[in-house]
């Protein structure tokens, strides 16, 4: 064993006792995966060249990649992350070989010498091996071999949340996006290889095609993609008083009629974010569709679609409101997710929760806001209730995958009630676009910057829907004095000073505003019955308790 392997073996023991006593469940190796350990801060990675060969015949893959990086801090040693399962052939810096052990699924490189702050270096890390595959994706993340109905190879790979280092070795955490990524990839000539961002280069070279595509933008490296089949590509522009953005449709052949009749519904979509949120945010990589074997998946600029071409959910949508999930959803993350990005996963109601709240605000655009009401009453059904949204830090640990979708969106709805001025809402929410843009940061950051555009404290409804897991409960009772009813009602809820507004009818007609607090309060109403009184359930999520 190497003198300074066994330095950090020993090292990481203690951070383990400490990460135990605090999580209990938690292991080294969710520690290696999620925290910001030393071997990991001392540098930025600001480019890769990913260069690689895949052999869909025996689900391989092999070759190197270039991690350009900017040097924050002294150290000699770093952290990068590959699957265990993967293989390292060699790691090169300036034409030598440098010594490397490995723990779970990172790697640590000792370099020769050491490093100057501010400025740039590259390392190549050259590997192979058979990455492991997903059983449902893109769900469980991993590699997707498939055929087409002619038999040729159709490959896709999902990896938010297992991680992009679970098939590419790289700094896998959510907090270092590199400025730009190139991916070559040498596939079987009958296949072709899309990857995110535009096409640098494409030929044939004895029996293989060798592509190449580059991102210009910064990216998560979940969201670096692999799709490999007979694709057909289908051109079209959107227009808008910026510029033109390209739009690109790679799609099975066989599939291309189906493609521009489904797809008809991008451009009015755009157009609806862009008043939203403002100007699509990869405008120079250009917007694209590719179709996969699996459902979907927000991979920058090449958005993964498996909706097969249908209404809805695979066919499935609530009323009249048949527009494509799936298209709907993944090109909103390129706001919420891509663009504006988490720091770490306990945070990835960032992602879930704004999109899925995003496309309740694509059914007001297109159908009217009582159709957006019936939208948000349609998501309310999926609420679970099990756990809470947030996940736990530095361990890649994400939180309730159903309540960031669905009760997150109810949260950010009930904020715009809470709030009460559309104007001042949709400006916020255009606004954190443009604040986070192609960053990551903490949902504390998110909650603080709306916070202050609003001039309100929100911090402990944001905390009541993200920390615990039960909802807000009201509880209420009627009693009659002196002839007029009087409707008393607090909250019993765990977030300390929830202090979140309800709206109530009166009559059928007269809404009224009220703020509960955790103390009882009481509304006079006269000349009123119980039946006189509606609670309006679809301005804020929350339960109901008559005492």
């Amino acid at each position: 064993m190497l003198n300074f392997e066994l330095m950090f073996r020993l090292r990481y023991l203690f951070f383990l006792i400490s990460i135990t006593v605090v999580g209990q469940e938690f292991t080294k190796k969710d520690s290696l995966r999620g925290a910001l350990l030393p071997e990991r801060v001392w540098f930025d990675v600001h480019y890769y060249h990913l260069n690689l060969d895949v052999y869909p015949d025996t689900k391989l893959i092999s070759g190197f990649n270039d991690v350009h990086f900017t040097v924050l801090s002294n150290s000699k040693v770093m952290q990068l992350d590959l699957f265990e399962n993967m293989i390292i052939d060699s790691i090169v810096y300036h034409n030598e070989s440098c010594k490397f052990f490995r723990e779970f699924d990172s790697f640590f490189i000792k370099f020769p010498q050491n490093f100057k702050v501010g400025e740039q270096y590259k390392v190549r890390v050259y590997y192979h091996g058979s990455p492991i595959e997903a059983d449902s994706p893109p769900w469980d993340g991993g590699f997707v071999w498939e055929k087409d109905t002619n038999g040729l190879p159709w490959v896709g790979v999902a990896c938010q949340g297992v991680g992009a280092s679970l098939w590419w070795p790289c700094k896998d955490h959510l907090s270092d996006k590199p400025d730009s990524i190139r991916v070559t990839c040498s596939v079987p000539k009958e296949i072709r290889f899309v990857g995110n961002g535009n096409l640098e280069s494409d030929f044939e070279e004895a029996k293989k095609r060798i592509s190449t595509w580059k991102v210009s933008y910064p990216i998560n490296t979940y969201n670096v993609t692999l799709n490999i089949a007979n694709y057909s590509h289908l051109k079209d522009a959107y227009v808008s008083n910026l510029d033109t953005l390209s739009l690109d449709y790679y799609v099975l052949k066989g599939n291309e009629k189906l493609a521009q009749e489904q797809f008809e519904q991008v451009k009015p979509m755009l157009a609806v974010y862009e008043s939203l949120f403002g100007p699509y945010p990869f405008w120079d990589d250009g917007y694209a569709l590719v179709e996969t074997s699996y459902l979907g998946m927000e991979h920058q600029s090449a958005i993964a679609y498996g909706n097969k071409f249908m209404p809805g959910y695979l066919g499935h949508y609530p009323g009249n409101m048949d527009f494509d999930y799936i298209l709907i959803h993944e090109s909103g993350h390129e706001y919420w997710g891509n663009s504006v990005s988490m720091n770490d996963i306990a945070d990835m109601w960032i992602h879930e929760s704004f999109c899925t709240y995003t496309e309740a605000l694509y059914v007001e655009k297109i159908y009217g806001y009582e159709k957006m009401l019936e939208y948000l009453v349609y998501q309310r059904d999926f609420i679970d209730g099990g756990s809470p949204i947030l996940g736990h830090r530095d361990v890649n640990k994400e939180g309730n995958s159903i309540d960031m979708y669905y009760k997150g969106s109810w949260m950010l709805h009930s904020i715009r009630n809470t709030i009460e001025n559309d104007s001042l809402w949709f400006s916020i929410l255009k606004d954190l676009t443009l604040e986070f843009e192609k960053g990551s940061c903490d949902g504390s950051d998110v909650i603080n910057y709306i916070c202050n555009q609003s001039k309100k404290d929100l911090r402990p409804i944001f905390n009541q829907y993200l920390s615990y897991s039960d909802l807000p409960l009201l509880k209420y009772r009627f009693k009659k004095q002196k002839g007029v009813m009087h409707f008393y009602y607090k909250w019993d809820a765990a977030s300390e000073l929830f202090d979140m507004p309800i709206h109530i009818r009166l009559y059928g007609e007269k809404d009224v505003r009220l703020l509960p607090s955790a103390k009882y309060q009481f509304l006079e109403i006269e000349n009123a019955t119980q039946t006189d009184l509606e609670f309006l359930d679809f301005l804020f999520l929350y339960e109901k308790k008559r005492d």
